[in-house]
């Protein structure tokens, strides 16, 4: 105790040393909880959109459906099936879908693409297609109406209130065939998700492709992705025989695209820890020249070597947990302001994104590993730089 006492008083002899150093750490928190959190929250916003307009977090399937995508690999989802995985802790929603490929036509014009049938009753809370109506109006839960996608709408001279022709192959190969009214074109920001096709109450996706009551899959939702691996083995127990894949195999392209700017953005964290960690190592340097003449005195008083050691690890070690702790709590009300004001991103860095699909923001995450793991990091490097005062009175006095 007494040296705690001792190494607290030395660092407030000189203030303004013991000021910089602790400064250098508080704003090393501060930059990297910063970074941390931008790049997490920006890669969260991308995950969530791809895969609400796409995939869900999870999806099950008939085990062969992954590789025919075929209308002939459906399955009968059993009510108490549904029922358990919407039961499922963290699951927020269970989507009915089903899927597959078919000619349109208007006239004398032609188009290939996708019939995705889907539950319009829970749209909002999985592919958000409301949001992208140009003109028009939404699905109804039950009725009979098309959502048209915008390129397919132009090449087929489509436009609200027209009939589509949908000719395609249903169930065990018998002849599909319908009109549909269209009651809406969707434009989405992406321009090659505007070629997609058709989407339809899954009812009427049901009865084109002679699938009565079958899907292709069922879209799950849920409340953190970060936990879709867990989430994912307790739906693979409770659904045997069926395939059950997470948002990682059904969206490989976009696993790659994280994972490669997720790299350069390590790389810059690093480079960041590298400038922190000078900065702290510099100061120190600094104390231990300008207190070099009183080590000196100590020692040739009697002082032993081992305890100036120990009182300038102390010492560093304070200074440490001053600067973390201060970091992180002004990292918190920052944060949390950047979670409710994300920002925008300029000019031609916004367009890619919109080309994408993605919203043109810098989004930022309040995960608590963010906060966490930035303070230990920073304080695990405070403490190895630590060393050197220890080894210098060693060596030198």
């Amino acid at each position: 105790m007494n040296y705690i006492k001792l190494s607290w008083r030395n660092l407030w002899r000189n203030r303004r040393r013991t000021l910089i150093t602790v400064a250098s750490i508080f704003f090393g928190v501060v930059l990297s909880t910063l970074m941390s959190s931008m790049m997490n929250g920006t890669y969260q916003n991308m995950i969530d959109m791809m895969v609400k307009i796409s995939t869900g977090y999870i999806q099950v399937q008939d085990p062969s459906f992954g590789e025919s995508r075929s209308v002939n690999d459906v399955f009968y989802p059993q009510p108490e099936l549904i029922e358990s995985i919407d039961k499922t802790e963290e699951v927020t929603v269970v989507a009915k879908r089903l899927e597959s490929f078919a000619l349109f036509s208007s006239g004398a014009d032609t188009r290939g693409g996708a019939v995705i049938g889907i539950e319009p009753q829970y749209d909002t809370l999985t592919s958000n297609l409301r949001n992208w109506v140009s003109e028009g109006s939404f699905l109804e839960s039950g009725g009979k109406g098309v959502l048209v996608t915008s390129n397919i709408a132009r090449s087929l001279n489509l436009g609200v209130n027209d009939t589509i022709i949908v000719i395609s192959q249903g169930y065990r190969g018998v002849t599909s065939a319908g009109l549909f009214p269209v009651t809406g074109i969707i434009e989405f920001s992406t321009p090659q998700m505007n070629n997609l096709g058709v989407f339809m109450d899954v009812g009427a996706a049901q009865e084109l492709f002679h699938a009565d009551s079958m899907v292709t899959s069922l879209m799950i939702m849920v409340s953190d992705y970060t936990h879709v691996n867990r989430i994912s083995r307790k739906i693979k127990d409770l659904a045997p025989g069926l395939s059950v894949k997470d948002w990682t195999e059904l969206n490989p392209d976009l696993v790659n695209f994280i994972e490669g700017d997720r790299s350069s953005g390590n790389l810059m964290i690093g480079i960041l820890y590298m400038v922190i960690g000078f900065g702290i190592l510099g100061t120190i340097i600094m104390m231990v020249a300008e207190r070099k003449k009183e080590l000196a005195v100590m020692t040739a008083v009697g002082m032993r070597k081992y305890k100036l050691s120990l009182m300038f690890f102390i010492e560093t070690l304070l200074i440490g947990l001053i600067g973390v702790i201060s970091g992180f709590a002004a990292s918190i009300p920052l944060i949390g302001y950047f979670v409710n004001n994300p920002i925008r991103l300029p000019g031609d860095m916004a367009e890619a994104y919109l080309q994408y699909g993605f919203d043109p923001y810098m989004f930022f995450s309040a995960a608590p590993s963010v906060f966490i793991n930035q303070a230990i990091i920073i304080f695990v490097i405070a403490m190895a730089i630590s060393l050197y005062p220890v080894l210098k009175v060693k060596k030198c006095l």
